[in-house]
């Protein structure tokens, strides 16, 4: 057993797979390409101990990923007032941040904009594109947005650089 941080399992799992990237020479090394009058050059390779060690790699990457899920699900973190597992506080933020891209959107557009096309004669009428909201209220909620984001990175950010679980390796 080893007590870890979500930080530190994170950067154990991109560590692990960039080794698995490192180990896998199926594609470089499991075929080779020679002429017919000359010596060819055949890459090291051993697919069962290639498979073998991706396999083992594999493993390790599913136990540290399964118990950073297990404490995810499991955790409880206060946000403000709120009792919330770290799974609910990325779902939330993940739904957050769509919501803000939508209101940073909204809330760049002019109150009106002239419509060009490109069928437009000499003769035509010009139309115009209005905003059909509150322009200051859409920007008051990106605010609000941006912030609610801010306060569950922040407790996101010290939760994982803190709060250790068990990862049995």
């Amino acid at each position: 057993m080893k007590k870890i941080t979500s930080a530190y399992a994170n950067k154990w799992l991109k560590s692990w797979k960039k080794t698995r990237d490192t180990v896998n020479k199926e594609e470089a090394s499991s075929t080779y390409v020679a002429a017919i009058n000359e010596e060819p050059v055949i890459p090291e390779y051993d697919y069962a101990e290639v498979a073998a060690t991706i396999a083992e790699i594999d493993e390790k990457i599913a136990v540290i990923k399964h118990a950073l899920n297990v404490t995810n699900a499991t955790a409880k973190v206060q946000v403000k007032d709120t009792e919330m597992s770290v799974d609910t506080i990325l779902i939330k933020m993940a739904q957050l941040n769509k919501r803000k891209a939508v209101l940073d959107r909204m809330r760049k557009q002019l109150p009106k904009t002239r419509e060009t096309t490109s069928y437009m004669s000499r003769n035509a009428v010009p139309e115009y594109r209005y905003v059909n909201y509150d322009l200051d209220l859409v920007k008051q909620e990106y605010e609000r947005v941006s912030q609610n984001v801010m306060e569950l990175q922040m407790t996101l950010d010290q939760y994982n650089q803190t709060v250790q679980f068990e990862v049995d390796l």
